[in-house]
């Protein structure tokens, strides 16, 4: 299992040691291996860019060039219930906006209420109605829209997917390595990115040192103007185990239909 294509910059960093090891069997590592090719491997040798200069190292697998000339134009699967969950943030937003926009007016219209029962009533309402919205927004928030496998000029493949924030707007997520992605215990999700992860022991054999205290990126997420928002980063520590953490806000969750998946 050799990273396929991978993005790195480099400071140096003190690990700690992790006991955590994942479970080749998961049902999302298969299904991603029934659509991207396992077989990597490096084109050089790891190196150490200057500290704080990010850089972008490219990994290559045996691609086929055929696949590469037709490389993501084409969204490869279409979430089913993409305009449902549309349907139900616009209804889910009109109705949130319309109870704040009603709620000043039962302090204005003359009732035998007094104002603590009127406060109590705004209060549940806009409560209520924020409430449900941030429902709708939590459940959705990790739904894929749509999946691509790109594969540019022979390099390694990566995963695209494609989610949309509450207010409908498109966040495209990349993962340059889609062996860390594993199954999720969160609900309304089916993938995660992994938290630890552990080198497989060919690549310990001949890379481990050089990989201690080495940063990669493992996933972007980008926003609808194409700005970096969001990476998950992994840090390289002894005996080939990495730890990732959040930099800036990454798509770190994704609820895909795993039946419709080639």
């Amino acid at each position: 299992m050799i990273l396929p294509r991978i993005a790195r910059f480099s400071h140096p960093a003190t690990l700690v040691s992790l006991s955590w090891r994942r479970s080749l069997s998961s049902a999302p590592r298969l299904l991603i291996r029934s659509v991207l090719p396992t077989q990597h491997r490096f084109i050089n040798p790891p190196c150490t860019p200057r500290t704080g200069i990010l850089t972008r190292r490219v990994f290559s697998d045996k691609a086929d060039p055929s696949a590469s000339a037709t490389s993501a134009a084409q969204a490869e699967y279409v979430g089913p219930l993409t305009n449902t969950w549309r349907r139900l943030k616009i209804f889910s937003l009109a109705s949130c906006g319309l109870s704040f926009t009603l709620a000043p007016f039962m302090f204005i219209i003359e009732s035998n209420l007094p104002y603590s029962a009127r406060f109590a009533l705004a209060s549940i309402a806009v409560g209520t109605s924020g409430l449900s919205t941030s429902l709708v927004a939590w459940c959705a928030r990790p739904y894929v829209t749509e999946l691509r496998r790109l594969n540019q000029d022979g390099t390694g493949e990566v995963l695209e997917m494609t989610t949309a924030s509450l207010f409908l707007r498109p966040q495209v997520t990349k993962v340059y390595d889609p062996e860390f992605l594993i199954a999720t215990r969160r609900p309304m999700a089916k993938w995660e990115l992994a938290t630890e992860m552990l080198l497989p022991a060919s690549r310990m054999e001949t890379e481990g040192k050089a990989l201690v205290g080495v940063e990669e990126i493992v996933a972007e997420t980008f926003d609808h103007t194409g700005n970096v928002i969001g990476r998950w980063i992994v840090s390289w520590g002894e005996n080939g185990e990495g730890k990732c953490h959040e930099a800036g806000t990454v798509i770190r969750y994704f609820n895909v239909h795993e039946e419709l998946l080639n």
